[in-house]
Formats: structure tokens, sequence, C-alpha cells
């Protein structure tokens, strides 16, 4: 661990009920990854556990495609996820 971040992606959505992020990417993300969600008031580091693509759970995503990802605290919409490499 370097220390460096790479943005991955952007939140679309959020649905607080389930506490799932909707993630548009622009670069890979797997499951184990370790992610910075940062915007205007969120800071949010964690390991990604579970993310799924039409409803269906998956290992990893690639850039272009949008993801729901399981997030432990509340995000907003235009916030930007970082993987930390």
């Amino acid at each position: 661990m370097s220390g460096e971040i790479v943005e991955v992606g952007r939140v679309t959505h959020y649905f607080s009920r389930i506490g799932v992020a909707v993630v548009e990417l622009k670069a890979p993300l797997k499951i184990g990854d370790r992610i910075l969600i940062r915007g205007a008031t969120t800071n949010l580091e964690q390991t990604v556990e579970s993310m799924q693509i039409e409803h269906k759970p998956v290992e990893e995503a690639g850039p272009g495609q949008s993801i729901g990802l399981k997030v432990k605290d509340r995000v907003r919409e235009k916030d930007i996820v970082y993987k930390l490499v």
C-alpha cells in the first residue's frame, strides 16, 4: 500500500433504506478493494464486500458499468469513489 488514491467512479444514486450506492465506474473495481468515498459532506473508507450489476452479484466490474455497491454509511449523489492502492 503506497497510500495512493485513484478515482474509479462517481455515485449516481443512493438507496438509504438498503444502504446501497449506485456507482458509475470509470476504472475497474473488485471485491476486496479498499475504497474511499468523498464528497462535500461525505468521507467514508471501507472494503468492497458486495457488488451487483442488475441485481446479480459480481466479483468485479469495469469502466462504463453501473454497479450497486453496499456502503456502511450514507453517501450522496456526485460523491467521488476512489480506490486506495
